[in-house]
């Protein structure tokens, strides 16, 4: 018999009367596992002849954990498949295997596959998804899982199996071995129930009211989640301000886990414990004791695991581990994990990023993207986060928002105060959700760098411009004087104040374009562009003081009194970036500028000249930079959609970002305190 097998039902020769399973309608003692696991081996023989593999395709519940131990007790190989697989996925997974047939919510199939090469003594063959979105089988026998199961429960203590709750599907390793066996090998009660009555219907959206309702109604002592499951259970704490007082242990595993999530989890009282681990080990390599806790550590190894550090710091662990794949046996040895760590003075785990995933920036520093990501999805803003930007000077990141309205750049700046310097995110942009249906996600929730990288269209680099300076447009249209002036709303106290900043930011429009021009005397198309901008932009400051004139204000005292602080700022940046930076920076002015002159002349004007009563003569720089610009803003994008050089667009992507917010600054500078007896 499996010595799996065997070790759990001693537990039903010592605990008999203890309830072993419970999906709130039926209950197992411990007494009965041996009589319901015969009866399912029985069923399964008769339906499923031969020796060859099973698999289990069941919702969660009593019966998926009767097959299972079932399986174990005829010594077949158990195919457990997520429901998250797609429909390729399964079909894969079971040619793979040789799978002689499944066991279902609605009975038993037969396959008629060919035979497989599977390695001898292969009680659990499990699937991960791989790195292009095959399946891989990983052959396990039932010693191995028995050693993880006792080094799991060795490490917590028997007293912490009292109610286990799973969340995650049985089919997930993780939660079969160190939820299910561990359980059982501690005495404890396995409170199993189907994925819909947890509010997990579809496990990558989640009902986080009803998951924690669930927890909560099932007086749950502990579980075992991956950090997107605990993020989303935090939230809806902090926000309801409810307690899951039972919990004595919630143990997060699957990816790395964000230090400020864990702590946020701390301040609720949830008793957060980190683990890592690999398929190919069983699923749990090292554990943190409630006792023995070190924040942003996955604790010491487990009994039956050696961890050692290779020189590029890639994690390796020693032990009796699997036996190899489909087709492709292996022997015992240490195993190569890919994952980057280090290990403390105590010879606590630490998990710092992926191997293959490592970005080394154009300054010559190496960074895990996991862990940047890690600060981005632990902020309330952001649901999903992929960081890249290898060879580049600054890292880039795609961001999912957690919801329509999530102020994603409030987010990122929170990640970034957070990180040193060199590893802040300096480009970003909206991204659709990556999941596992689009192969852009593992079933276990990883990241498939190359596949969204892929998924990037190719783009214009207008459309890029436009994507990347969102969030700081957005900050400018936000201001309140400029929201009021879209909306006609102001006193012409404001309006004169307007016109006077514009004055001294538009008189420096020409001399900027000259200083740019002189730096790309190499570039004949930016140099042809700013040509004709230079003659189209001479003398517009004094369209701007006409404008004053003509609504009652002082020209001279406009130019006595020179730019506002906020003004001086915005100008002394242009002229900064331009002599010391990359002069085609300037093309991202020339975006803000012409792209607010444009909204102000078709939104604005107007309705401010019909609410103070003056004539169109006050308005020309407006009016007629709304048709103008219009006309710029058609030549520039197609003027930036012919750039070469990756340098020039970062440049001017950076610029505009910069320049946004520098206007922005103008516009909050000017005083608005008559404008509600005007309006």
């Amino acid at each position: 018999m499996s010595v799996l097998l065997e070790a759990i039902f001693a537990r039903a020769d010592q605990d008999g009367d203890r309830i072993a399973l419970d999906d709130g309608s039926r209950r197992l003692l411990y007494r009965d596992l041996p009589c319901a696991v015969a009866a399912m081996a029985g069923m399964i023989g008769d339906a499923i002849p031969g020796p060859g593999p099973v698999a289990i395709e069941r919702d969660n519940g009593i019966d998926w954990v009767i097959a299972d131990l079932a399986l174990l007790s005829l010594g077949r190989p158990n195919i457990p498949l997520p429901p998250f697989f797609m429909p390729a996925q399964r079909a894969a997974a079971l040619a793979d295997a040789g799978a002689a047939g499944s066991i279902t919510g609605m009975g038993m199939v037969l396959f008629d596959h060919p035979v497989a090469a599977i390695p001898a003594g292969t009680a659990k063959i499990s699937y991960t998804s791989g790195s292009t979105g095959e399946p891989k089988g990983i052959c396990l026998d039932d010693r191995l899982m028995l050693d993880t199961a006792q080094a799991i429960v060795a490490r917590l203590g028997d007293g912490l199996a009292d109610v286990h709750f799973p969340v995650l599907p049985l089919a997930v390793l993780l939660e079969n071995v160190a939820g299910l066996y561990a359980t059982l090998l501690a005495g404890g009660r396995y409170l199993v129930r189907p994925a819909a009555a947890v509010g997990l219907t579809n496990p990558f959206a989640i009902n986080d009211a009803q998951l924690v309702a669930a927890i909560d109604a099932s007086h749950a002592t502990s579980l075992i989640l991956v950090p997107e499951y605990l993020a989303r259970i935090v939230d809806h704490l902090e926000r309801t301000r409810n307690r899951l007082d039972k919990l004595r242990l919630v143990a997060v595993g699957g990816s790395r886990v964000p230090l400020s999530l864990i702590e946020r989890a701390d301040r609720i009282g949830l008793p957060v414990v980190q683990g890592y681990g690999l398929t190919e080990c069983g699923s749990v390599v090292s554990l943190e004791a409630l006792g023995d806790r070190n924040r942003g550590t996955v604790g010491h190894p487990l009994n039956h695991a050696s961890v050692s550090l290779a020189s590029d710091g890639e994690i390796v662990v020693a032990g009796h581990f699997h036996l190899g794949t489909i087709g492709h046996p292996r022997a015992d040895g240490p195993i190569h994990t890919g994952d980057i760590g280090t290990v403390d003075e105590q010879g606590r785990l630490s998990i710092v990023g992926r191997k293959s995933s490592l970005i080394i920036t154009s300054f010559g520093r190496n960074v895990a993207p996991e862990w940047v990501e890690a600060q981005l999805v632990a902020q309330p803003q952001i649901a999903q986060a992929m960081v890249y930007g290898d060879g580049e000077s600054r890292l880039r990141a795609l961001i999912v928002p957690s919801a329509r309205d999530a102020d994603i750049a409030a987010g990122v700046a929170a990640a970034n105060a957070t990180l040193p310097a060199y590893a802040r995110i300096g480009l970003w942009q909206p991204s659709r959700p990556f999941t596992p249906a689009d192969a852009t996600l593992t079933p276990n929730g990883r990241l498939r760098r190359a596949a969204i990288l892929a998924r990037l269209e190719v783009r214009p680099f207008f459309d890029r411009l436009c994507a990347e300076t969102a969030p700081a447009r957005a900050r400018l249209l936000s201001v309140p004087q400029l929201q009021a002036g879209l909306a006609g709303r102001i006193s012409r106290t404001t309006y004169l104040a307007y016109l006077a900043q514009a004055y001294h930011h538009v008189s420096h429009t020409v001399p900027l374009m000259r200083l740019a021009r002189s730096g790309l005397a190499a570039k004949p198309m930016l140099v042809e562009a700013l040509d004709d901008y230079i003659a189209e932009e001479e003398g517009h400051e004094q369209w701007i003081l006409n404008d004053i004139r003509a609504a009652g204000g002082d020209t001279d005292a406009v130019v006595r009194d020179g730019p506002s602080s906020a003004t001086a700022r915005m100008v002394d940046h242009a002229y900064a970036t331009l002599r010391d930076g990359n002069p085609a920076a300037f093309f991202g002015m020339v975006f803000v500028l012409e792209g607010t002159s444009i909204a102000l002349a078709s939104n604005g004007a107007e309705a401010v000249r019909a609410s103070l009563g003056l004539p169109e003569t006050a308005f020309t720089y407006l009016t007629s930079h709304g048709a103008l610009d219009q006309d710029h803003m058609r030549f520039f994008e197609k003027l930036v959609n012919g750039l070469d050089d990756v340098a020039d667009e970062d440049a001017i992507v950076a610029m505009a970002n910069d320049i946004f917010d520098l206007f922005g600054g103008l516009f909050a500078a000017i005083p608005m305190e008559d404008d509600r007896a005007a309006a």
